[in-house]
């Protein structure tokens, strides 16, 4: 399974909004969301290599630095 837009430039729907509203409707987490990113960068029609430096410098870094900020953000509220 993935995430996915549809027309995105001419529906005024981004991935973000996407995500946001399955955490609404479905309470998905963090880490179902990066399971999804992943799935769907495996799953690309891109060359195996271009994937993997993808996955590797960008989606698990990005979503490292999400649970930092999450983390530091539950912190200063508890």
């Amino acid at each position: 399974m993935t995430v996915n837009t549809d027309n995105r430039l001419m529906s005024g729907i981004s991935l973000s909004s996407e995500f946001a509203t399955l955490q609404r409707a479905f309470g998905i987490s963090l880490d179902d969301m990066e399971w999804l990113t992943l799935n769907a960068m495996k799953s690309a029609f891109w060359p195996f290599d271009g994937r993997l430096k993808i996955i590797n410098e960008q989606i698990k870094p990005g979503f490292a630095s999400l649970r930092a900020a999450q983390a530091a953000a539950d912190l200063t509220t508890a």
